[in-house]
């Protein structure tokens, strides 16, 4: 019996402090709606140019785009390097290739002659 006596009071007091204070309020009159006077042509026009931001379509015509250079002597720094390089990468490949081939015994019996025989 105790719990509804409990949710009893918790309405009540919910009621009293949230409802009182809403009815407490003193009401507002409603106001008359005046509607809003017609604009001219003119103003609309005004008021289109201000809504864009005062023609900014002609921004752009003032400005002007430079246009950046190609780096040739990048690519010509970077082309030589590659030329002065290519000998010595080509060199490194074969004498590791050579070195790879004389190691690699997998398949190769021409190696296995100092093998045990089973």
């Amino acid at each position: 019996m105790r719990n509804p006596s409990l949710a009893r009071l918790l309405l009540v007091l919910a009621l009293a402090t949230g409802g009182g204070a809403a009815l407490a309020q003193p009401r507002k009159p409603v106001q008359e709606f005046n509607a809003p006077r017609e604009l001219t042509a003119e103003e609309r026009e005004a008021a289109k140019q201000r809504a864009m931001g005062n023609n900014l379509n002609n921004y752009g015509k003032d400005i002007q785009v430079k246009a950046q250079p190609f780096p040739w002597k990048a690519v010509g720094l970077a082309g030589l390097v590659f030329l002065v390089a290519i000998p010595f990468g080509f060199r490194a490949f074969r004498s590791t290739s050579k070195e790879m081939g004389n190691e690699n015994t997998f398949g190769n019996n021409s190696n296995r002659d100092n093998d045990e025989p089973a």
